[in-house]
């Protein structure tokens, strides 16, 4: 049923659908309020037999999740940015043990300096402990995501964090056609764990492994995300089966054919692409699309196999790898290698700032007519960044710089600070 209803609220409706056995929640926003209407189902019996444990910390929820899904529930939780880092050690556990727990991710950038906005750095810094990540474009696709992030996380006995982008979606207000439960219950079987905890058949879950054998282990959870490279297209064919429309799978097209120039980008930021896409090919440019929907397992055979006739690939991203460049166009650059593409790195959208379908065009142009610098940073103030180093150059103890370049950028904006 089509209804406007706020991201995170139909988000919240998605996950109570797959009847969740043992949710462990701790607030920070922009996911509260999945967990909060989550609570309140519970609370109202709306999710048969579930158990919500509010917990002391994220590192907390996690922790909880793992051993509820080692006793074999079917076990959910949400967080961000920090909350994500605070729980790292229990997220590399979770992969490290196989443990089909879904996580949504409302990214949001990392401190310090303190931000509250989107970017995807949260789910960059996790991109190696293990879990699939699937990144949603829209509120429709996150609901989808969900409903098919506890299939395939349950087939595979690996986890999987399901990507919204913070506030841009978990707070916005959108039609989503919500699934009934009998649709959920038809494409989404009952849990039937592949290791489980029983005082009648003991097993030790999280035994020390020395090397004799770590490596071994380390390529079975690769083996997992290799597996899920067939698994996630074939579930997102299922789901269309059942519910009428296309959501998820790998990658998605968008005027790929004869295309001279592919933008590529994870979350909500394609939808502004495809908008700049539209305006470029009415002008004559032959350009298209890529929208990643699975960022792990990354899909360099289906990324080769769309981009191998392209000239040029421009990877949008809204991370950097401090003293590197692009994290997304490094996989993009090992997954096209060999081939005579150019791909291009912009880094854009850190902390929030917002990414224009003009800026999108504007790069496009600049990148087939004269070439970017590598990485090229979009809208990056550079006299702000000219200043501040100049100032540290000639002091010392020249101050702190998150509060200088506030302090510089509102004095020439004209803002009081």
């Amino acid at each position: 049923m089509k209804q406007q209803i706020e991201g995170s609220q139909a988000v919240a409706q998605a996950v109570a659908l797959c009847r969740p056995e043992v949710m462990a929640c701790y607030p920070i926003s922009p996911q509260t309020h999945i967990v909060e209407t989550l609570s309140r189902k519970v609370k109202a019996g709306e999710i048969g037999n579930c158990q919500f444990l509010n917990v002391e910390s994220e590192f907390g929820a996690l922790s909880v999740l793992i051993g509820a899904s080692a006793m074999g529930a079917r076990s959910y939780t949400a967080t961000t940015s920090q909350g994500l880092l605070f729980m790292a050690e229990a997220v590399y556990n979770a992969a490290g043990l196989g443990l089909p727990i879904v996580m949504t991710i409302a990214n949001r950038a990392i401190g310090a300096p303190i931000n509250i906005w989107n970017d995807h750095s949260d789910s960059m810094a996790m991109r190696d402990a293990g879990w699939l990540q699937l990144f949603a474009e829209d509120n429709q696709e996150a609901v989808d995501l969900h409903i098919q992030a506890f299939r395939l996380a349950e087939e595979l006995s690996c986890p999987v964090m399901v990507c919204m982008d913070g506030y841009i979606l978990t707070h916005a207000f959108e039609e989503v056609d919500l699934p009934t439960q009998e649709q959920v219950d038809d494409f989404l079987p009952p849990f039937e764990p592949v290791q489980v905890l029983d005082p009648q058949d003991p097993v030790s879950i999280g035994a020390m492994v020395g090397p004799e054998a770590f490596t071994e282990v380390r390529y079975l959870a690769h083996h997992k995300h290799l597996q899920a490279l067939e698994a996630i297209p074939r579930i997102s064919q299922a789901f269309q089966d059942i519910f009428q429309r296309s959501s998820g799978g790998l990658l998605k097209q968008y005027h790929t054919d004869e295309a001279e120039t592919l933008l590529l980008a994870l979350g909500s930021v394609n939808g502004t692409i495809k908008d700049a896409v539209d305006d470029l090919r009415t002008e004559g440019w032959p350009v298209g699309a890529i929208q990643l929907c699975s960022y792990r397992p990354f899909p360099s055979h289906a990324l080769r196999h769309v981009a191998h006739n392209a000239k040029r690939v421009i990877v949008i991203e809204k991370d950097l790898a401090v003293g590197n460049g692009g994290i997304v166009s490094g996989e993009v650059k090992l997954a096209l290698q060999g081939l005579p593409t150019i791909v291009d790195t912009v880094i854009a959208g850190l902390g929030g700032r917002a990414i224009s379908k003009a800026a999108v065009i504007d790069i496009v142009k600049a990148a087939c007519l004269e070439g970017l610098e590598e990485p090229h940073f979009l809208d990056l103030n550079w006299e702000a960044i000219n200043r501040e180093l100049t100032k540290q150059a000639e002091q010392r103890r020249s101050g702190p710089t998150p509060e200088n370049l506030l302090r510089e950028i509102g004095l020439s904006s004209g803002k009081a600070l």
